[in-house]
């Protein structure tokens, strides 16, 4: 290569590029990176700069000399435009955006209008230009209705083929003529479909699209374009503005669906509904289809609750178990089959804490579902607040650069842009399997809804809004005047369309239309619904003895290659001796019940916090190598064939983590998905995911769902923080036998109720009480034999007394039931009953009355570790409210319980003796 022209470049420049990339070869631009991977060593450069010939000018004129300093100039006018030019790009289609300084003036570089008609060659991708040209051109590709964030990037190559990619591809765009019929159809009918609405069921709620119609056919493009890159699949969650658009015109549940909603539960009632449903811009769909270009797949919109980001983890964890049950194992050759597309609203967006904690989980090996996208409907306001009071952030989507994601903003009235946006997100994340973010500025044409009165709060913008055309009849204007189609046969095409949702709205009103079922999930199909009876007893859940060894063997041995730190090895050896003794701890049962459960075919999913090695550090579920500190889970490795064993320790979040296992579950539904909290009170901060989806989604949206929530809960004096893991909150929502509630008191029962939960013919949510102290307790053992034979016992009735003599049953659940047998044989009271329910929710009655008719002159006492005013004693209550139990308890508290370990010792030492001394 011919570097003669170094020698008049401004040597102090070139060097410090070069140092520049000698550090870190990313942090200069492409063209000089090219020219110092080829080259080497720089020749040395004079102190003296004289002018250098440049290429002719295009008008004629004699060659401009310039000095060499110049092109250093130009290309950091390039680079700004490629960093900076989205500060100044025209994304706002309805008033002027904020100065953001971008900096982006001839003069910010040192040039002026004289050097414009200079000729450059900036890169091989913007070619051989004048300045004027040149500038021109960066500022119709970044300063246009697209504005590109993507400098942040660590990734050269991301940033590369990003560049190479805008620039070559995002000006002009050169739609064809059928693309172009396509959007103005979706946009027509995402248009007419919103005003049908309005003007048919004035007054109710249907958070309209207006002002953002373009999301239609921008996710339209989404599907397609993912179609044709071989996604099978889509995932979407949103919240509530647009669902209905979505729903009617990208999903296809059809007009007549949606009309007999709005017009009431008589028309509705004709589709099978279970439970007590919800609101239509609450529900979910799902549908098999063809995109335009023939590639089938399958379409599936989640239901959400006005919690609005609280679906976007359930997403995740749904399209996770989707590609984990299809296509690979963990994240190594995921073929990008399945894609999550999550819409936002800004606010939502910039403002909710799970939004950053679902976005942290995206790189996660245990949580990666191969990139989602993520499509922003910025309205620019957040209910009645604007944007400038409602977040720090320069953009809505500032989160992006937690996840070194790329930004795509776009003005939702250029539909062309918000398309090739919609296209290249996808191309993006096919290409390297990771988010990506699109931010389509628009507006809300009425207020929150539309009863609202915007003009309350943004009289000024509202103002705007009035006056501003659609974003359907701006682009009506644009296709007639390109000669796509003439006006008379685009108001033909909306005629035509109007008299179509006339025509099935009156099929609903005659009581004429045929509603279809939503498409089944074919994961679902062999399984029931459950049904009072179902709940009177447990099935057998007993393992064969042989199958037990082979688990055993699994877990008390390593392979030569692991060598783990000498407590760990200790631990693993431990386990033969509590085999051999016959007497098995909690941590063993519960890896045996997985264990029997891997060897049935089924895959377990555990995650949470320190759940590998367990809070308490009973588990060990998996051990480390010292030295390399892999990872070895013995219950992968029991026999050829068995299911696979995930346990994972996950970020440090609990309602996003919650959620993704929740959707994971939703979607596999022959595996075993359980969340475990670090503390049991820790699942406070995940309580959206608790009311909203666990314990109501079979009610509200006929959604089965099996997870099982692992809380850790007992009083120990651990201070207030780590005792109660609030099991009132759970027992408040126990309905209709909507999940279950248990509180174990032995291993055997631990064991035999997560073998349950999948021996079941149906699946329901269970929330376990796990043990902390019990973990270790010198009486909480369980015989090898009560794992071979018998099931989960709902009662646990007591053998110490003589029941002829017992004038008092105590009933309780948990530990304190150990407090209370230690002194019940301490002082030989046979005439004392202690009754444990293992499972609170459903009650057995049948098993109870059977239990109790054994003492039908005893007085009945409940006896709770926690004050009276938590734990189980309110339930109690309105459960055996015919039985007028007795209560002993703590006091009722604000706290739910004391900092001091001896006030904690002298209180529960008060509550054992006064239980006793009625």
């Amino acid at each position: 290569m011919d570097l003669s022209f170094l020698i008049n470049s401004d040597g102090h420049y070139i060097d410090s590029l070069y140092q520049s990339f000698l550090l870190d070869p990313s942090s200069v631009d492409e063209t000089w990176r090219e020219f110092f991977q080829h080259n080497g060593e720089l020749p040395k450069s004079s102190s003296v700069s004289t002018p250098l010939p440049l290429s002719s000018p295009k008008n004629g004129a004699a060659p401009e000399t310039v000095d060499r300093p110049l092109e250093a100039k130009i290309q950091k006018l390039v680079d700004a435009y490629r960093e900076r030019g989205h500060l100044a790009s025209q994304t706002n289609p309805v008033r002027l955006r904020r100065d953001l300084d971008g900096g982006l003036e001839l003069f910010d570089f040192g040039l002026t209008e004289q050097d414009l008609d200079l000729s450059v060659e900036a890169s091989s991708s913007l070619g051989p230009k004048t300045l004027g040209e040149l500038t021109q051109l960066l500022k119709s590709i970044y300063m246009g209705p697209l504005g590109f964030e993507y400098s942040h990037i660590t990734s050269r190559k991301k940033r590369d083929w990003l560049q190479r990619q805008i620039e070559s591809t995002a000006y002009p765009l050169n739609f064809s003529v059928q693309k172009k019929k396509r959007i103005f159809s979706k946009l027509k009918k995402a248009t007419l479909f919103e005003q049908f609405l309005g003007t048919k069921y004035i007054g109710q709620k249907r958070f309209s699209l207006e002002g953002g119609e373009a999301t239609i056919p921008a996710i339209d493009a989404i599907i397609s374009e993912a179609a044709r890159n071989g996604v099978i699949e889509v995932v979407i969650g949103m919240a509530h503005r647009g669902r209905l658009n979505i729903l009617s015109n990208i999903v296809g549940k059809s007009y007549e669906y949606i009309f007999s909603e709005f017009e009431g539960i008589e028309k509705s009632k004709k589709v099978t509904v279970r439970g007590d449903g919800d609101v239509k811009y609450h529900l979910g769909f799902k549908t098999h289809t063809e995109t335009t270009d023939g590639h089938p797949i399958v379409l599936k919109l989640m239901p959400n609750p006005s919690h609005l980001e609280a679906v976007a983890p359930v997403v995740e964890g749904y399209a996770r178990a989707k590609g984990d049950a299809t296509f690979f194992e963990g994240l190594q050759g995921h073929p990008l089959k399945i894609l999550p597309l999550v819409i936002h609203g800004d606010a939502a967006l910039s403002s909710q804490g799970v939004v950053y904690e679902t976005a942290q989980m995206s790189k996660l090996e245990g949580y990666s579902t191969g990139g989602t996208i993520h499509f922003v409907i910025n309205n620019q306001i957040g209910f009645t607040t604007d944007f400038n009071e409602g977040r720090s952030s320069t953009y809505c989507t500032d989160i992006a650069k937690v996840t070194d994601s790329p930004v795509f903003h776009v003005n939702g009235d250029d539909v062309h842009a918000v398309v090739y946006a919609a296209e290249l997100a996808v191309k993006y994340r096919q290409e390297f399997g990771e988010d990506v973010y699109i931010d389509m500025v628009c507006y809300r044409k009425y207020g929150h809804n539309e009863s609202d009165e915007p003009k309350y709060t943004q009289p000024d913008l509202y103002h705007l809004i009035q006056k501003h055309p659609s974003t359907h009849s701006l682009y009506t204007k644009k296709i007639v005047e390109e000669g796509v189609m003439s006006l008379e046969e685009a108001k033909e095409s909306e005629k035509k369309f109007k008299e179509e949702l006339q025509g099935r709205l009156d099929l609903v009103r005659n009581d004429k239309a045929a509603l279809e079922e939503e498409v089944p999930d074919e994961e679902w199909v062999s399984f029931s619904k459950h049904r009072p009876k179902d709940f009177d007893r447990s099935p057998e859940t007993g393992v064969d003895l042989k199958k037990l060894e082979q688990v055993h063997r699994a877990l008390s041995s390593l392979p030569g290659h692991v060598k783990p730190i000498k407590k760990a090895l200790k631990l693993i050896e431990d386990r033969t001796q509590k085999w051999q003794k016959g007497r098995i701890d909690w941590a063993l049962a519960e890896l045996y019940a997985y264990g029997s459960l891997l060897l049935e075919g089924h895959d377990i999913r555990l995650s949470g916090q320190d759940c590998v090695r367990g809070t308490f550090g009973h588990r060990h579920a998996g051990v480390f190598d010292e030295q390399s500190a892999k990872r070895y889970i013995g219950l992968n490795h029991i026999h050829p064939g068995q299911g696979k064993m995930e346990v994972l320790n996950s970020p440090l979040s609990e309602y996003a983590i919650m959620a993704f296992e929740y959707g994971y579950s939703l979607a596999r539904p022959e595996a075993l998905t359980i969340w475990e909290a670090q503390f049991g009170d820790f699942s406070n901060t995940a309580q959206t995911v608790v009311d909203q989806f666990i314990s109501s989604a079979e009610s509200k949206w006929n959604l089965a769902n099996g997870i099982m929530l692992f809380l850790p809960h007992g009083y120990e004096g651990q201070g207030p923080e780590h005792s109660s893991a609030r099991p009132e909150r759970y027992l408040h929502l126990c309905a209709e036998f909507n999940m279950i509630v248990a509180n174990c008191t032995t291993p055997a029962n631990f064991f035999h109720l997560i073998r349950r939960q999948l021996k079941y013919p149906f699946r329901i949510p269970t929330v376990v009480f796990t043990p902390k102290s019990l973990l270790r307790h010198p009486e909480c053992l369980s015989n090898v034999e009560a794992l071979v034979s018998g099931k989960f016992e709902e009662f646990i009735d007591d053998e110490f007394c003589e029941k002829k003599r017992v004038k008092k049953v105590f009933l309780c659940s948990g530990k304190v039931f150990y407090d209370l047998q230690k002194k019940q044989r301490d002082d030989d009271r046979k005439d004392v009953a202690i009754v444990r329910l293992e499972q609170l929710h459903p009650l057995p009655f049948e098993t109870i009355q059977k239990i109790l008719n054994q003492y039908q002159k005893a007085q009945i006492v409940w006896v709770q570790e926690e004050p009276k005013n938590m734990g189980f004693w309110n339930y109690i209550t309105r459960k055996f409210d015919h039985l007028s139990p007795e209560v002993v308890s703590r006091k009722s508290s604000a706290s739910t319980a004391t900092g001091y370990m001896s006030l904690h010792i002298e209180e529960q030492k008060e509550i054992i003796e006064k239980a006793f001394a009625l």
